[in-house]
């Protein structure tokens, strides 16, 4: 009779780089108990990484070695599972669009869930609960855009569009105007101006 630890690496084989493994997808194969102790073994022995509580994931078998999963491929599988929202966050987003030389030296993602933390080998991946509005058009150059307006300030909004209406199509500034209802008033105004005139 196969061991429940080999059960569980031929369930985590046939899921994809980054998804999330939890003991209560696992209760087919055995008892909860049974199931905790088989996850405690594998993490002992290599074989999965404990990502956060109750939270596992496989390891990539590299030419080089194993490496941990890809944070935005864990993240991104987290969220399908999880039924939450999530989304670099604005300082990423902001550097991403040219809006600051400054490279965050933090892993963080948005979500609409708790916050918690994820551990993929040595990197650390936060998660911060944002609200409804910083989370708009997740996976859209519009919504990145908000997320690093956001992170950049009332004080800063001006220059930062001004860039933002060169880089990006008026396209995004109308999908930023169709989400005004979500966002803070000082964002609104030149917002609508750029996507009802382009200026």
């Amino acid at each position: 009779m196969e061991h429940l630890s080999e059960k569980i690496m031929k369930h985590a084989a046939g899921l994809p780089e980054g998804a999330p493994i939890v003991a209560k997808a696992l209760l087919h194969l055995g008892s909860r108990a049974a199931v905790d102790q088989a996850l405690s073994r594998l993490v002992r022995r290599g074989a999965l990484l404990r990502a956060g509580r109750g939270l596992y994931v496989r390891p990539v078998e590299t030419r080089f070695g194993t490496r941990a999963p890809a944070a935005e491929k864990v993240v991104s599988a987290l969220a399908q599972q999880c039924g939450e929202t999530m989304t670099s966050s604005g300082a990423s987003a902001a550097n991403a669009l040219g809006l600051t030389p400054q490279v965050p030296s933090r892993t963080v993602y948005l979500t609409s869930g708790p916050s918690r933390k994820l551990r993929l080998g040595r990197q650390t991946v936060e998660l911060k609960h944002a609200p409804r509005w910083q989370l708009a058009l997740p996976g859209r150059p519009a919504g990145e855009a908000v997320r690093a307006l956001a992170w950049l300030g009332p004080a800063k909004a001006g220059p930062a569009l001004r860039t933002l209406k060169r880089k990006l199509p008026r396209s995004a500034f109308q999908e930023m105007a169709s989400v005004s209802q979500l966002l803070p008033a000082w964002m609104v105004k030149p917002v609508s101006e750029i996507a009802a005139y382009g200026r």
